[in-house]
Order: C-alpha cells, then sequence, then structure tokens
C-alpha cells in the first residue's frame, strides 16, 4: 500500500492517513519517509533529517520565528489499526496522541507560503519511550541551530485549549534495610517488610501542594509506583525498597524537587533514579501574547511533562496546544473528533496567516 501524503485533501482525512501509517516508537521510518517525501518539493521550506526526524524552515527574514513540534511515534498498537471514522469521531492508535496535531502542523506548513512569522515545524521520532532516544532531545544535541525561535507550540493533544508549560517529574527509592532469619524463627532477624510502613504512611499523609505559577494552578503528586522486598517463602526480608514518583510544579528546580523528596523521608535511605525538569509557561511574551489572542480560552496548567521542557531548556517560551483529547491518549479506543482538528487548524492559521 503506498504511504505517500496528500497534504492538499482535508486536514480529518490527512489524519486519518497517518494513523493508518504504523509508527510505534523505533520503527517511524516509514512515516519520516512520507513526510520528507510530502515537504521536500514544497518551494517554501527548506527540508533538513536527522534519522527519522524531519525539520522543515521557511526562511523570509520576518521579525520573529516560531517553533511549531509534534513526535510521528506511537505508542504499541492495541488491535485499533486501521482507523475508523464514527459519528463524527476518528478511532485509532496515534489520533488523539498526536497524529492529528502533527496532521494540522503538516497542513500549516503546506499551506503557509508566506506566514505573519518565519516558522520551523519539527517532526520528531522516539518520544513515547525513554528520554535518550528523544528525537527532539537528538535534534537539540547536533543541530541546536534548527530549534531556535521565539516561541514554541508542541501539538500536544490537550483537547483544543492552551496548556501552559508542564510540571516536571523525577522518582526515587525509600529503602528499608532488616536482618535476613529463617520466618520460623523471625524475632531473631528484621523484617525489611514491615519497616517500609512508615514510608507508606508519610505518602498516605502527603498534602499535594496546588501552587500558581504565572497565573496557573498546577497540582503536584507524590506518589509510590512500586514496592519490592522479599528473598523466599521462608526469609525475613532484608530489603525493601519503594518507588516514589513526584509530579512538581514549574516553581521548583529540579534540584529543588530531589531536597524536597530528600527531606519528606528524612531518616531513611534515598536514591535519586532519573528526573526532568518542569518548565514555566511561557505565557508572557508578545508572541505568546498573539497566539492566545488567535486561540482564545482560557489557558491551563500542563498536568504533565511535555517537551516544552526541552524548549524551556534551550531558552524557548513553549506551550501546548493540540486537537487531541489527553485523557484518551495510550487507550485501546482512543479517538479525536473531526471537528476539534479543523478548529485546530483554523486557529493555527488564524495566528500565522
Amino acid at each position: 500500500m503506498s504511504t505517500r501524503l496528500d497534504l492538499t485533501q482535508d486536514v480529518g482525512a490527512l489524519t486519518a492517513r497517518i494513523v493508518d501509517v504504523e509508527s510505534v516508537s523505533g520503527d517511524e521510518k516509514t512515516l519520516a519517509d512520507a513526510v520528507e517525501e510530502a515537504l521536500r518539493p514544497l518551494p517554501h521550506l527548506n527540508v533538513h533529517r536527522d534519522g527519522e526526524a524531519i525539520v522543515a524552515r521557511t526562511e523570509l527574514g520576518r521579525g520573529e520565528r516560531v517553533v511549531i513540534a509534534g513526535h510521528i511515534d506511537t505508542v504499541p498498537v492495541a488491535g485499533n489499526l486501521p482507523s475508523r471514522v464514527e459519528g463524527g469521531l476518528l478511532y485509532g492508535c496515534g489520533t488523539s496522541d498526536m497524529k492529528a496535531g502533527v496532521a494540522v502542523a503538516l497542513k500549516l506548513a503546506a499551506a503557509l507560503r508566506a506566514p505573519s512569522r518565519d516558522v520551523t515545524y519539527v517532526f520528531y521520532d522516539c518520544e513515547e519511550i525513554e528520554a535518550e532516544r528523544n528525537g527532539l532531545l537528538r535534534l537539540s544535541r547536533r543541530h541546536p541551530a534548527l530549534l531556535a525561535g521565539d516561541f514554541a507550540v508542541l501539538m500536544e493533544p490537550t483537547d483544543g485549549v492552551i496548556e501552559g508549560g508542564c510540571q516536571g517529574t523525577l522518582r526515587a527509592q525509600v529503602t528499608t534495610r532488616g536482618k535476613r532469619a529463617h520466618s520460623a524463627r523471625s524475632w531473631l532477624g528484621v523484617n525489611a517488610v514491615h519497616a517500609a510502613e512508615p514510608v507508606l504512611a508519610i505518602l498516605n499523609a502527603y498534602q499535594a501542594r496546588l501552587p500558581v505559577v504565572d497565573g496557573l494552578e498546577y497540582h503536584e503528586g507524590l506518589n509510590a509506583v512500586a514496592i519490592g522486598g522479599g528473598v523466599a517463602g521462608n526469609v525475613i526480608p532484608d530489603e525493601c525498597v519503594v518507588t516514589v514518583n513526584y509530579r512538581f510544579a514549574p516553581d521548583l528546580s529540579l534540584e529543588d524537587a530531589q531536597a524536597h523528596v530528600s527531606e519528606v523521608f528524612d531518616g531513611f535511605e534515598v536514591r535519586f533514579t532519573d528526573g526532568a525538569a518542569a518548565a514555566r509557561p511561557g505565557l508572557t511574551h508578545p508572541v505568546a501574547a498573539a497566539f492566545l489572542e488567535a486561540v482564545g480560552g482560557t489557558p491551563r496548567a500542563k498536568l504533565g511533562w511535555t517537551d516544552v521542557s526541552l524548549f524551556s531548556s534551550l531558552g524557548v517560551p513553549a506551550v501546548n496546544y493540540g486537537p487531541g483529547d489527553p485523557n484518551l491518549a495510550h487507550q485501546r479506543g482512543e479517538y479525536v473528533a473531526l471537528e476539534k482538528i479543523i478548529e485546530c487548524e483554523r486557529r493555527m492559521l488564524s495566528w500565522l496567516g
């Protein structure tokens, strides 16, 4: 079957076409080839490729440059391909997260031959898996100039509402120690699993912050996401590990967040295993203000981590805005409303036209 993308068809049909090109993380080549093939002939764009990431840029000498970015990979298919339309809803793997947003960006790239601002379109790979394989991160290391801009829009699913910034995230292991013994003579040992009870009590009693950052309210969370301990069915365990995940607001740095977790579990053995910084909303920049005016609605905080964090680290204020519903992401029954895709395209055209 041909994988050619026709950028002249309506945005809903284009979304369905993109959805039907399977592109699970690490296997995006077919879709990346199709995106490159569709963009290369457009005379108003300079097209670059790095692995399975495609970057297309206008070079009109405008006073401002915006970046519009979207990942082309999906989580594993769950019997939800090919796509289908029912009652104005397009069902299929990646419809909401985030091939509808990719379709909008491709339509903009084809239609806007003389946008009001210079635009960089980025279509990248491996967003849904470990951060070190993220195509946007790879681009930032190999070709940082390609990601330069005054403002960026991540076409992440937001249900058509601007979501500012993103939460940071970290994981830590809280370990309790004990002494092994035969379970028939348990009093000769110290049970490390039992010793984890205070850790769980701390988590159950924890009061999450709801800080307001640049006018948007974030809702933090500190939760156990895994617990492990035990040696054998007749052995008192000498170690138990509770893995906790802290989602923190962008008024904290990653170092601040680590310090907070260390304070919460003061007296326990704490080891941080990974983490990613948060990003402030970035809604005060003049380009962002123009975007808010064009899109309308009331912005809200992004309760999750996205690649706006990477743009923030590059000094580019960024927001999330896309037609998909984030609550449907990664579900077997994932879908996107066709009217939401059309509305998103219209509003983006109004902003950049």
